[in-house]
């Protein structure tokens, strides 16, 4: 049988996504519920008589105590009741499988399957700015001559020698200056030069490195509008042979619709089918979760005697109905959602099987247990109304084949089933 083709898979993804983050908005919005700002009450209660207790006297503290007990317990009644809460929302999507089908169109608009190439940022940017140049290597100032006073006339008849031999001195302590300092500048400028050849290095390395990525990131961009034009032209493709109505674009059509019928996760279900064009049907296999992969427990109670928090299951006759129900709104939903997508009427009848991949306990193999098998015409059922039906009544109607017990694994009989 047939499965899910490409954009199939696209969409489904798309939607699981979508899915997700409806999820996650609804969990975040869950904390801001009353019962979450009643346990951080709680809790601010608890840290309030903690501190209380600290300056408290026998008599007041035996009365902390016995608040703080009462808040603790509080609190772990609080989160008792935000698991069941949990659990009630789980039953409530099992329960309401057909219904929320109903509530939108099936039929999908291929052309919103179409895509345009997104790029990302460009991530490299720090390439983008030069490299900054070297700050210049320091230098002293040069050395200055530092010349004794000259003599006055009556100086020079006693001391003009010896003023010379000073004069001489200062000469030579200024060229020694000077020499050391030339050399102190010369090594400056030798440094500065490795700089400025280190930089210029850097820099050519930078520019040939961004070149480098510049170009990767055009050849990815370039891939992305490759790779954008030829889905849309398979899209194109299918469109077209959806128009001509040719087996594998019916086939591809039904695997995005069914992909778009995303069930609750405690209750995910698998399709396979195969469309036969000489009599315009659909044979359609949906395998739902087998009864041990369901939820069995009523609503979660808080236990003070052992401070615990434990399950309270559900009776084997409310497992039962909710597994049966869930079974036969899971065969109407399958029927009316492919119904209704076409709507160029390409799909006559459906074959329709619910199975339960199942281990059998007599061997230990794997294997599909049908639980509900029917045929459907689309005229006959597109006259029924959905929102007011009772699912297994429905199915009788039909003339189907439905298990007695699903919940036991019980096969239906095929024997006697009424064909579309």
């Amino acid at each position: 049988m047939a499965r899910r083709g490409f954009f199939a898979q696209v969409n489904r993804q798309i939607k699981l996504a979508a899915r997700e983050q409806e999820r996650r908005q609804r969990l975040g919005f869950r904390e801001q519920t009353a019962e979450a700002r009643r346990r951080d009450q709680h809790q601010k209660a608890l840290a309030r008589l903690d501190a209380q207790m600290a300056k408290a006297d026998a008599a007041e503290r035996k009365r902390l105590e016995k608040e703080q007990r009462e808040a603790y317990l509080a609190s772990r009644q609080d989160e008792a009741d935000i698991r069941s809460e949990e659990v009630t929302e789980t039953y409530a999507a099992i329960d309401t499988l057909l219904q929320a089908t109903l509530g939108h169109d099936d039929y999908v608009d291929l052309n919103t399957l179409r895509v345009a190439a997104t790029h990302p940022a460009f991530h490299r940017q720090d390439l983008t700015r030069p490299v900054p140049p070297p700050p210049r290597a320091a230098r002293p100032n040069p050395p200055e001559l530092e010349l004794p006073d000259p003599l006055s006339w009556v100086e020079k008849l006693f001391w003009q020698r010896k003023h010379e031999a000073a004069v001489e001195a200062a000469h030579s302590a200024h060229r020694t200056a000077m020499a050391e300092w030339e050399k102190v500048c010369a090594a400056a400028d030798r440094e500065d030069a490795e700089a400025v050849t280190r930089h210029a290095e850097a820099e050519r390395e930078r520019v040939a490195t961004l070149e480098r990525e510049q170009a990767r990131y055009a050849r990815e961009c370039e891939e992305r509008e490759v790779a954008a034009v030829q889905q849309n032209h398979l899209l194109d493709e299918l469109i077209a042979n959806l128009g001509y109505g040719t087996p594998e674009a019916i086939q591809e059509y039904v695997a995005i619709v069914l992909g778009n019928s995303i069930y609750p996760e405690q209750f995910s279900v698998q399709h396979a089918f195969t469309f036969e064009p000489s009599t315009a049907e659909l044979a359609l296999r949906v395998t739902i979760p087998e009864p041990t992969k369901l939820p069995s427990v009523k609503h979660f109670k808080f236990v003070k005697a052992s401070d615990e928090i434990v399950p309270v299951p559900l009776s084997q006759k409310d497992c039962k109905d909710r597994y049966a129900r869930a079974v036969h709104q899971v065969s109407l939903r399958s029927l009316h959602e492919v119904f209704e997508a076409d709507r160029r009427g390409l799909i006559r009848t459906i074959a329709l099987e619910v199975v339960a991949s199942a281990i059998d306990e007599s061997t230990g193999l794997r294997g599909d247990v049908p639980l509900v098998i029917v045929g459907a015409d689309r005229d006959t059922f597109l006259a029924f109304d959905l929102s007011a039906v009772v699912p297994e009544k429905t199915l009788a109607h039909l003339g189907a084949a439905v298990s007695k017990n699903p919940l036991g694994l019980v096969p239906a009989d095929r024997t006697g089933v009424r064909r579309a």
